[in-house]
């Protein structure tokens, strides 16, 4: 597996992607903010101004079924936010 997972195509990054330039993946846990950046770069041919990165922590979750209660927990991920340099933009849609 590489170092993005997926993107996130949420209402939100689409209009930051729109006004500021902003993109945002899911990457692997372990990686940093240059391989982030070098990643992105290879994979759209795109300049990348600056990474910004949150670790989420996955949530216990519980729920009642006809065979008992069930308990779990949501897994742990990283998001990373990507803000490009100049007029450079990338189109998730254009694959489709």
């Amino acid at each position: 597996m590489g170092i993005i997972i997926k993107p996130i195509i949420t209402e939100k990054l689409t209009v930051q992607g729109e006004k500021l330039n902003r993109y945002g993946f899911i990457v692997d846990r372990e990686a940093n903010k240059l391989q982030i950046k070098a990643a992105v770069e290879q994979m759209y041919n795109v300049t990348v101004d600056f990474v910004n990165t949150v670790n989420y922590h996955g949530k216990r979750k519980s729920r009642y079924t006809k065979a008992g209660m069930l308990k779990g927990r949501t897994n742990h991920y990283k998001k990373a936010y990507v803000t490009l340099a100049g007029e450079d933009k990338i189109d998730f849609y254009a694959n489709i």
